[in-house]
């Protein structure tokens, strides 16, 4: 299973709105140029994040995007099922209907314990541990004549 640019965009740019969390509205264009996406590949990628209430965006000259919720109550499973949908490695573990061989297939029982585990991660990780995370890799990279 891949998370696609959509998952890994979507995530990054939520990291980076974590990380100016409490400040108010940030311009989409200065999250793009920081996340090196473009301006439009970011629109639509906020999109169901802005439905969702994970993003709440902001119109007029103050206006920009922010997060809808503390980032301690955002977990990344909910992000990435927003944007890549089901997390399944295979169709069966969703939707047992499509498989004839289910009752006796003990690759779908891998299948399935493979999607508890990423979906564990997933969920057990929120946008303040990345922020967290992403401060601490920043200061981890700051040589010591600086500090």
């Amino acid at each position: 299973m891949r998370i696609s640019t959509r998952g890994q965009y979507g995530a990054r740019a939520l990291v980076d709105l974590a990380l100016h969390y409490g400040e108010g509205s940030v311009l989409l264009k200065d999250v793009a140029r920081r996340q090196g996406i473009s301006v439009r590949y970011l629109q639509l990628l906020l999109t169901p994040l802005i439905r969702a209430g994970i993003i709440k965006s902001v119109r007029g000259a103050h206006g920009g995007v922010a997060l809808g919720r503390a980032p301690e109550d955002i977990r990344l499973g909910e992000v990435i099922e927003l944007l890549e949908g089901s997390i399944s490695p295979v169709e069966c573990v969703d939707d047992p209907d499509v498989c004839e061989r289910l009752s006796g297939c003990v690759t779908r029982d891998v299948w399935a314990e493979l999607k508890i585990a990423i979906t564990g991660v997933l969920n057990s990780t929120t946008l303040k541990d990345l922020a967290d995370r992403q401060r601490q890799k920043e200061q981890a990279q700051v040589p010591m004549y600086y500090i």
